[in-house]
């Protein structure tokens, strides 16, 4: 992946402080890929604060945390084989309370196996969350017991678009939830700065390109019986539109097969999403992360995500910052229709959501250790 810059020190950085005293230990435990870039934008903008980190390996988690700065312990892995990833979270669990740093507060996102270590050695954790839905598939016991585990912890910062009482009936204190204006995607977008010379890794002769990202078919939280994507990249060929494809999965490459490449690029390696979201015409994905991160840097984005969208994601349709739609003739014409003061992002808003979030994390950390 390309690196994506943040700007740790930038005149808009949250100048949120811990009273006089010595600096709070803080344990950040990253669990997923979208963790390394939101925690290290959030820990930048905290002072008087020493922190620790953990990392599970799990796709990119690992080198993600490497790229953004962080030094870190790895502890544990994610496994693909369903069977043994039911095993592997309770063993990172018991790995974390055994090894995990000393610290006054733990930090973590979606990641009870963090809230619970944390529990386990006596130690306050604050948990960041945006998901109010568990699963679209029946029986599904133990993720349902995983996202009320998350609920224990003794903070959760949410978006104030979260529907709130998901926590309180998964058994949260209500005095326990906090909320902020704005979406998680916003402390990261407020960090990064964008590379000029990125656009000189596309093939592309002209410096227009929309981003296609498929559905993950095979996740647990969708419910669809094919892709669009097919029909997407078909009618951005006939259209005359330049693609950066993402597939997910192998099997995901078929769908640009015929293609002309000059039209449809598959970069050999991961490209940073978020200079791909800066420099687009318009973000299109089948989940929810990409489209949100373009929205909140004020990139057009589009979502055809084919299942019940959580809370953040129809706050942002309903706002009119995603456009949603599962007619690839819908998606296209509204590509079409983006004009060049629509495609051109800012960070302004998204700077304050992230003086606003670590102004929310530095009080409850106070909190904690005063």
């Amino acid at each position: 992946m390309s690196r994506a810059t943040f700007a740790a020190n930038d005149a808009e950085q949250s100048e949120t402080a811990h009273d006089a005293g010595r600096a709070i230990d803080v344990w950040v435990d990253l669990a997923s890929p979208s963790h390394p870039f939101f925690f290290k934008a959030l820990t930048d903008s905290l002072t008087n604060v020493k922190t620790t980190v953990t990392v599970r390996e799990k796709t990119e988690t690992v080198p993600l945390a490497r790229q953004v700065g962080y030094e870190f312990q790895t502890l544990g892995k994610d496994y693909e084989n369903p069977h043994l990833r039911k095993l592997g979270i309770p063993l990172r669990t018991a790995q974390l309370a055994v090894k995990a740093p000393k610290a006054d507060v733990a930090l973590s996102s979606r990641n009870a196996m963090c809230v619970l270590a944390a529990k386990a050695r006596g130690m306050p954790s604050i948990h960041f969350t945006d998901n109010d839905i568990c699963a679209y598939v029946d029986g599904l016991k133990a993720e349902e017991l995983y996202h009320r585990l998350e609920a224990q912890a003794t903070h959760n910062v949410v978006p104030e678009a979260f529907q709130s009482e998901v926590l309180t009936e998964r058994g949260a204190d209500p005095d326990s939830v906090h909320t902020y204006s704005g979406y998680k995607e916003d402390v990261y977008v407020a960090a990064f700065d964008p590379d000029p010379t990125f656009l000189d890794e596309l093939p592309f002769d002209s410096e227009e390109f929309i981003v296609v990202r498929p559905e993950a078919l095979s996740a647990t939280y969708v419910d669809a019986n094919g892709s669009l994507v097919p029909d997407i990249l078909a009618g951005a060929v006939e259209r005359g539109v330049n693609v950066v494809y993402l597939p997910r999965e192998e099997n995901d490459r078929s769908f640009a097969d015929g293609l002309p490449a000059e039209r449809i690029y598959i970069p050999d390696n991961p490209l940073s999403g978020l200079e791909l979201s800066w420099h687009a015409r318009c973000v299109l994905t089948g989940s929810g992360t990409m489209a949100r991160e373009a929205a909140r840097m004020e990139t057009p984005a589009v979502s055809f995500f084919p299942s019940t969208r959580i809370s953040v994601d129809r706050a942002l349709i309903d706002a009119g910052e995603i456009f949603h739609s599962r007619d690839a003739e819908d998606i296209l014409d509204y590509v079409t229709s983006i004009s060049d003061r629509d495609a051109h992002p800012d960070r302004t808003r998204a700077r304050r959501v992230r003086r606003e979030v670590a102004d929310l994390t530095a009080d409850l950390l106070n909190e904690r250790v005063n």
